[in-house]
């Protein structure tokens, strides 16, 4: 349990004979973090269906597509109920690799609560990473992204109204590539400074999750570190991990948006371990 490996796309022989066999059985399921949405995916999204694969990128309440305010989503309930209604609708005989990016972790994790037996893998890629969501002080330390180094960085929304505490907020046009994106490709970083939109982060911060009994720890789970991360630092990575470990770590060398700025590592990595899940059941 546990063991860190650095970042590789190398495959064993018997790994690829596996991951040629199980191509037409994958599913992997993409879920975005706070702001983004499907988009985010668009090259893995596209890696993969070349090589085959069936691809789901969900978009949750009030990202993307999606047209609700972000402002008048207050739990996290709501908020990732496009995926809960995507995973109930999944026949009972399939089950998917369920890849969750910075807080969509929190969406992976309560779809590994409610939803154990159509899950393969979870895997957490510069992600929240904690149990039971934001219970503690030391969770809030461990999986809420401080960026108060770099200023005055954030637009809020108040729904609730002035007087109350902020309901959205989204990092200011002028500090996403340096804090976001800083490794990643500029025709990313401002496709991304187009399509960015407010998070819901009253209802993020309230994530409370839990299930029947200890069901979540039926899914087995890997972590994909980002060394070089200005949102989730790699030490509030390492936290978590070392809180709830998972079966396997893997490193990336880049910014927090490896879909962007590392794709073809990401995409290998996601390869390989849907190749080797097995180990983590």
């Amino acid at each position: 349990m546990g063991e860190e490996v650095t970042t590789t796309t190398t495959m064993s022989v018997a790994e690829k004979e596996t991951a040629a066999d199980g191509i037409h059985n994958t599913h992997f399921v993409l879920v975005h973090g706070v702001g983004g949405g499907a988009w985010c995916w668009y090259k893995i999204r596209c890696l993969m269906e070349s090589c085959g694969y069936k691809v789901s990128c969900i978009d949750l309440k009030g990202a993307g597509i999606d047209r609700s305010d972000a402002g008048s989503i207050l739990c996290f309930d709501d908020y990732n109920q496009p995926l809960m209604d995507f995973m109930s609708a999944l026949p009972d005989t399939e089950k998917v690799i369920l890849v969750g990016h910075s807080a969509g972790g929190l969406s992976v994790t309560q779809a590994s609560h409610k939803f154990p037996d159509k899950i393969r893998l979870a895997v957490y890629v510069a992600a929240t990473m904690l149990k039971s969501g934001f219970v503690t002080d030391q969770d809030v330390k461990d999986g809420i992204p401080d960026l108060s180094q770099f200023g005055d960085v954030y637009e809020l929304g108040f729904g609730l109204g002035a007087e109350q505490p902020p309901t959205s907020a989204v990092v200011k046009k002028e500090f996403q590539r340096k804090i976001i994106y800083q490794m990643s490709p500029l025709e990313d970083s401002t496709l991304a400074e187009m399509l960015l939109r407010p998070g819901p982060i009253l209802a993020l911060s309230s994530a409370r999750l839990k299930g029947e009994g200890d069901s979540v720890e039926k899914v087995g789970r890997v972590y994909i570190k980002t060394m070089h991360d200005n949102v989730l630092k790699p030490e509030q990575q390492e936290a978590m991990i070392k809180k709830w470990l998972p079966c396997q770590v893997f490193a990336l060398d880049s910014d927090h948006s490896p879909f962007f700025s590392a794709p073809f590592s990401l995409f290998g990595l996601l390869l390989k371990v849907a190749a080797t899940s097995a180990g983590c059941n």
